[in-house]
């Protein structure tokens, strides 16, 4: 993948050091082909052994790990993180309201060594319902779902580890990822229903590539202990997003129905995501980090993708 932003050798200030991904999947994978591209050491770390395979077929070291409850396992030692940069891109656990996930990784720092820096990837649904209002970082954190409870948790939990031991902490708060094959086409050709245009409410989302780009510039230019929506310019209602996919693709429209009706007919995790709207503002991404988006709209970014008809 090309340098974002232009980003050269030097931007590292001449410290070759190791940079750890945890949870190096779709965003994670790219992140790292970005550093080893500078000549960076990289190692990735994952749950399974098939994710070690994919990255070691991307030519991506990968340790396996399992962020349990109460500890973190590993096939093979993690080795020194002291001094290290890691991006924590992990998804939390599962259920509840609290992500020990993070806190089995802290508890896993005071025992390997502390990291220099920590860029973590949390939500944007921290939030929470914002009625459609335009949010920046000073928006109040209410997060009325559990999924992003656990991300606001971990958040917690990474500024105390922060507070206690002088590491450095950055935190993204992500948009709705897209990409290749990161796409809802097979539930657009199923033809699930979406909620009527004029009943939908606001979402955000940025590109795979603009956000590889974000995580690197909270890495190398982030102050210690910012905030950053990582979004792209162009919020729109969650309907308009797929409806855009489908007409992109060459794809019928999926029906339309009342939000009234959407209970019965969509699943319980979109209603929990209908349940909220917002339109975030990502200045601070811009002007503080100095990122130029690829892809400031989701035309943009669709083209890109390469299921624009025509392309």
């Amino acid at each position: 993948m090309n340098n974002p932003n232009g980003l050269q050798r030097n931007d590292f200030g001449g410290i070759v050091d190791e940079i750890i991904i945890v949870g190096c999947g779709y965003v994670g994978t790219r992140l790292a082909r970005q550093y080893l591209d500078l000549g960076l050491s990289v190692t990735g770390l994952v749950q399974s052994p098939a994710g070690v395979e994919r990255l070691g077929a991307a030519g991506i070291p990968a340790r396996r790990v399992q962020l349990a409850q109460g500890s973190l396992t590993a096939t093979e030692p993690l080795g020194a993180l002291d001094g290290a940069r890691v991006f924590h891109l992990a998804p939390p656990s599962v259920a509840g309201s609290e992500d020990q996930h993070t806190r089995c990784l802290v508890d896993a720092f005071a025992r390997t060594g502390h990291p220099r820096r920590v860029v973590y990837i949390s939500t944007t649904g921290v939030y929470g319902d914002c009625q459609g209002a335009w949010v920046d970082e000073s928006w109040p954190a209410r997060p009325g779902a559990d999924r992003a409870r656990r991300r606001w948790d971990a958040e917690q939990t990474l500024r105390r580890w922060s507070a206690a031991s002088g590491g450095e902490l950055v935190i993204l708060r992500v948009a709705g990822i897209y990409g290749p094959d990161r796409l809802p086409l097979e539930r657009i050709r199923q033809g699930q229903p979406l909620v009527r245009p004029q009943e939908s409410p606001f979402s955000n989302r940025i590109h795979v590539d603009d956000l590889v780009a974000a995580c690197v510039a909270a890495m190398e230019r982030g102050r210690p202990g910012a905030v950053y929506n990582a979004c792209d310019d162009a919020p729109s209602t969650m309907t308009d997003y797929f409806l855009a996919i489908a007409d992109a693709a060459g794809l019928a429209r999926p029906p339309l129905i009342p939000m009234a009706e959407a209970a019965g007919q969509v699943s319980a995790g979109m209603l929990s995501y209908l349940a909220e709207s917002r339109r975030l503002r990502n200045r601070k991404l811009r002007e503080e980090l100095g990122l130029s988006l690829r892809y400031p709209s989701l035309a943009d970014g669709l083209r890109a993708c390469g299921i624009v008809r025509g392309d």
